[in-house]
Order: C-alpha cells, then sequence, then structure tokens
C-alpha cells in the first residue's frame, strides 16, 4: 500500500518562518476542560501484563485537565489504602480492587462507569 503524502504547507499552520522577531513561532497548547463527573465515561479494568505478574486496577477515560486527574487519583489511593500512580491519562492502583475503585467512583458522581 503506498501512503498518502502531502507537499502543501497547509498541515503545518500557514506560517512556518519569519524574519520577524516579534512573532510567536512556539505551539499553541490547547486548553482541555475537565468534563463533570456525570459525563465521564470510566473504564475499571485489571491489569497484569508488563508487572512481572502483579495485578494493578487501572481506572481509564478520563477526560480533563492533568491537576484533576491527579487529584482524582490522589482520592481514590486514599480511599482504598493502597499506592499507585497516574500515568499517561491513567490511574493505577496497586492491587485487584475492581469492585472498591468502582463503588468509590459511583459514590462520587461518575455514574457512566464500567
Amino acid at each position: 500500500m503506498a501512503k498518502n503524502i502531502s507537499h502543501s504547507f497547509e498541515g503545518l499552520g500557514g506560517l512556518v518562518f519569519s524574519t520577524n522577531s516579534d512573532v510567536d513561532l512556539s505551539p499553541v497548547e490547547e486548553e482541555i476542560e475537565t468534563l463533570s463527573p456525570e459525563s465521564q465515561r470510566l473504564k475499571v479494568k485489571r491489569d497484569t501484563s508488563g508487572r512481572k505478574g502483579k495485578v494493578v486496577t487501572i481506572i481509564d477515560g478520563y477526560q480533563g485537565k492533568e491537576e484533576d486527574i491527579e487529584e482524582l487519583g490522589r482520592k481514590v489511593k486514599k480511599h482504598c489504602g493502597v499506592g499507585g500512580s497516574v500515568k499517561d491519562s491513567q490511574i493505577i492502583i496497586q492491587g485487584d480492587l475492581t469492585e472498591k475503585v468502582r463503588s468509590y467512583l459511583i459514590s462520587q458522581g461518575y455514574t457512566r462507569t464500567k
């Protein structure tokens, strides 16, 4: 299969180079808006892949700011009394706590949790 290669500068956002020192060519980061708990579609799943057989619970599908997902991760870890981390928009909780995490999220208003 041949790849479709475009040779135009349209995909680069228009301005590519300027000698004017007042022009800012740095990439603009979009401000991600955090959805309300009722609008979030979170998936709670058990995983062992790549962890030397250790079981973790993963909360996936959160849409919002990085600070908000880290705050939710802190609350879930504190509720469960275990460790964990937040990486790549996923909350990773140590241990097989899928039912405990799911019930906590539902009590916090995340009604669309699988």
